[in-house]
């Protein structure tokens, strides 16, 4: 299957340019492991211009539906290899598909980061989560803990105020750092809300779920803290295996290098989104859409010269 562009990741950056690719009658597909990105599971979102408030979901939603009207494809499948084929990009999928295209967008976005404790893996859908708009209705009445000290896990405590009777927020830092608008929403619930900071969970306890957890630090005259429920907000980490097959040029954090048209060192193959370097860690829904829409625009201008 042979295209002018090929796109790999279907949030924000991916679909923005999915929609200029489509304008540019470049013949495009996107290839989808989970549509959406971080995104569909974001929440409400009340910072993207011209929508005073949105779920997340419904975001992308729209785009994609933007993206198809301009005759772009999308096909479910992971990217598993990335390889040149004469003068063409080669992408194969985990179902064993192959996707040829003259021009190639990694719009690949970042993974979420675990706590690297033991039996976290084993406790995950069992009182650990990470995915609080997902999993926080489940805490109706319950006490739950959120574990990160940025802009993300206050607007979770935030949406799980709406559920859970009782919050612990747990950063490992001095101080907890978010939008003001967040910050002073969070404070607005009271001690319905309990900031713990300069702390981090030592250990999970529990035989089948998620009973309780220490932390390295005691807490009002105990390490341990009882608990229903727990969400890790810690950040991401980036995609760095398929880049690295194509000789992709990354930073020291693991992320894609790009210039300001979104070129990567390897002709023909652009970037855009959480997966770049280029607005440093400041990543928001608004400027992945515009790295995306700047990414294909790149993409257009290089077939047409090439």
């Amino acid at each position: 299957m042979n295209f002018d562009l090929i796109i790999i990741g279907s949030g924000a950056a991916g679909l923005a340019a999915a929609m200029y690719a489509g304008r540019y009658k470049m013949k495009t597909v996107i290839l989808e492991k989970e549509f959406g990105g971080e995104t569909a599971t974001a929440g409400k979102i009340e910072n993207y211009p011209g929508i005073l408030s949105i779920d997340g979901y419904d975001l992308v939603l729209r785009m994609k539906e933007h993206a198809l009207h301009y005759g772009a494809e999308m096909q479910e499948g992971k990217a598993v290899k990335l390889s040149r084929d004469s003068n063409l990009i080669s992408v194969e999928t985990s179902k064993g598909e192959k996707y040829l295209g003259k021009t190639l967008i990694l719009a690949l976005g970042a993974q979420r980061r675990y706590l690297g404790l033991e039996r976290e893996k084993e406790l995950t859908g069992k009182g650990v989560h990470y995915c609080w708009t997902c999993d926080g209705p489940l805490f109706g009445g319950k006490t739950v803990a959120m574990v990160g000290g940025g802009d993300s896990s206050v607007k979770g405590v935030n949406f799980l105020a709406e559920y859970a009777s009782k919050i612990y927020l747990i950063a490992r830092g001095k101080e907890v750092v978010a939008e003001p608008v967040n910050f002073e929403q969070m404070k607005g619930l009271g001690r319905k809300v309990e900031i713990i900071t300069e702390n981090e969970i030592k250990e999970f306890v529990g035989k089948d779920k998620l009973e309780k957890i220490i932390l390295k630090n005691p807490y009002k005259g105990s390490s341990e803290l009882k608990l229903d429920g727990l969400f890790v907000e810690i950040g991401f980490d980036p995609n760095t295996e398929l880049p690295s097959q194509l000789g992709i040029k990354l930073d020291d954090k693991g992320y894609i290098e790009v210039d300001n048209k979104m070129r990567t060192n390897v002709e023909g193959v652009f970037a855009a989104g959480d997966a770049t370097s280029h607005f440093g860690s400041f990543k928001q829904d608004i400027t992945a859409a515009a790295l995306g829409a700047v990414a294909a625009t790149s993409a257009y201008e290089y077939s047409k010269s090439h």
